[in-house]
């Protein structure tokens, strides 16, 4: 696939892997209603007026692959995100989603992204006007990779069944596909990012940013403009959905809780509890069922003000996991068209915004920053592909 393949006729086609648990699933009624009724759900899409040289943001179609056997349709009406009045009227086009079964758990990882580049090809196919877009929506997993130097190697020695997300993310590197890690696994080592730019594919990630790690970045931002010093964070999670679910796994969670973490730090500039000699910025993640998916936040701020006088902020979010997550799924896909069309390839620091383990060289860490970078990024792509439309003109 060319730069020349983008065009603005050329609707996205997202290929979503876990693409019927509750966000995969949310995002699907989303983009069976933009196609629809796009005036419900264009003002919240960050990019609605973005990109004139893309085919409008309600022209998007949907694909993907799940474990899973039920219908798509019995799986958003069992997670009761989205209320029936909303998804019911379109419950056909959900119905026409080609949604594969996940490769075989006993194939080998180089089979798995053979398998799954001959899927990419069939979607392609059905879809051979549309622009493809790997998005990774697979739960939390364990391992850290190594960093294996070639694809042989890396064949040889991981195990599929230890990183399910990894034989995706290779089938679409290697068929040319941006990719958009979501997830919070860490998949982006030297060898992946080398295909990346082999392939000429631009990779953003890591762990969507959607609810209480983005009022973290906004709060932490506006304490560090203020020169008020963080002396402690507490931060609690309770969800009841599968995500919350396995979660409890504590070595499932540990690279959730080092993304939601780290980025404190790395946001005022210094260590939160450094004078008391351990760290002071606590983060907890509970399963409690009966919140389902719709999940609550609790934060403790304790800053300082001159004079070392104390003070603190109480926040208490009560967000929905998959409605906050959905609208940056459906922004983060035309970021990567445009970005696939300006030429860029491996990691794009300038999505920082999205996420909350941003990655790439220097990406932008206060709100700030993020900001800044993305109508900077914004204001590259739309002159990068207006010198090559003027290029095809001349």
């Amino acid at each position: 696939m060319t730069n020349s393949d983008y065009s603005k006729s050329r609707p996205p086609l997202l290929m979503v892997a876990g693409a019927k648990g509750a966000v995969a699933s949310t995002v699907a009624v989303a983009v069976a209603t933009l196609q629809k009724d796009p005036d419900t759900l264009l003002p919240n899409l960050i990019t609605r007026n973005s990109f004139p040289y893309l085919a409008p943001p309600h022209a998007i179609h949907m694909a993907g692959w799940d474990t899973q056997p039920a219908k798509l349709t019995d799986c958003v009406k069992n997670y009761g995100v989205v209320p029936e009045n909303l998804w019911k009227p379109h419950q056909s086009d959900l119905d026409e989603i080609r949604i594969f079964q996940a490769p075989p758990p006993d194939l080998n990882l180089k089979v798995q992204v053979q398998h799954l580049m001959q899927d990419i090809h069939d979607i392609k196919k059905q879809y051979s006007n549309a622009l493809p877009i790997f998005i990774n929506l697979l739960p939390a997993g364990i391992q850290v990779l190594e960093n294996f130097t070639s694809l042989s190697q890396l064949y040889s020695n991981v195990d599929p069944a230890d990183f399910p997300d990894l034989a995706y993310v290779l089938a679409s590197i290697l068929s040319g596909i941006p990719v958009v890690n979501f997830s919070p696994n860490h998949l982006e080592f030297p060898l992946i990012i080398q295909q990346a730019i082999k392939h000429h594919v631009p990779i953003c990630g890591r762990d969507g940013k959607t609810g209480q790690t983005y009022f973290k970045v906004v709060l932490a931002s506006a304490l560090k403009a203020r020169c008020l010093h963080v002396d402690g964070w507490y931060s609690l999670n309770i969800l009841g959905n599968a995500d919350g679910k396995n979660l409890m796994d504590h070595e499932r969670a540990a690279g959730k809780v080092a993304n939601k973490t780290q980025l404190l730090d790395d946001i005022l500039g210094y260590p939160v509890g450094g004078k008391y000699g351990e760290p002071c910025h606590k983060v907890h993640i509970d399963y409690y069922p009966p919140r389902g998916d719709a999940k609550e936040a609790w934060d403790v701020i304790d800053f300082q003000g001159i004079f070392g006088l104390p003070m603190s902020i109480r926040l208490n979010l009560q967000g929905r996991d998959s409605i906050l997550a959905a609208p940056l799924i459906l922004d983060l896909s035309r970021w990567m068209v445009v970005l696939k069309l300006a030429g860029r390839s491996g990691l794009i620091p300038e999505l920082g915004f999205y996420f909350k383990k941003p990655l790439g060289k220097n990406p932008p860490v206060t709100f700030q920053d993020q900001v800044y970078s993305l109508r900077e990024l914004e204001k590259e792509c739309d002159t990068l592909n207006a010198c090559k439309q003027n290029g095809k003109k001349s």
